[in-house]
């Protein structure tokens, strides 16, 4: 099982500065391969700053059951698994997150 990483976090991955219904998402970064509620909570928990990651390397994880997708499944807006829904709002920052390799 994969853990979410963030600040004030709840159980399902929804941190101190995201915290919407729909904010449960875990997002991997590519230097500690680690997943945070937000590139924000990594920035501050960590030593060095947010990378992105490839698109097709499991880069999202979702908060309600644990299922790792690649950007084109969470780019659909739930989870493949659960169906539980995704922020639409977060493919303002999907720059920060997602690089194409």
């Amino acid at each position: 099982m994969y853990k979410i990483y963030g600040k004030g976090l709840d159980k399902s991955g929804r941190c101190y500065h995201y915290h919407q219904d729909n904010d449960i998402v875990g997002l991997k970064c590519s230097t500690c391969q680690k997943y945070f509620a937000c590139y924000k909570c990594h920035d501050e928990l960590m030593s060095h700053n947010f990378s992105a990651c490839d698109k097709n390397s499991y880069p999202v994880i979702c908060g309600q059951c644990g299922t790792r997708s690649n950007f084109d499944d969470y780019a659909k807006g739930y989870c493949f698994q659960c169906q539980a829904v995704f922020n639409p709002n977060c493919h303002l920052h999907w720059e920060i997150y997602f690089t194409e390799n």
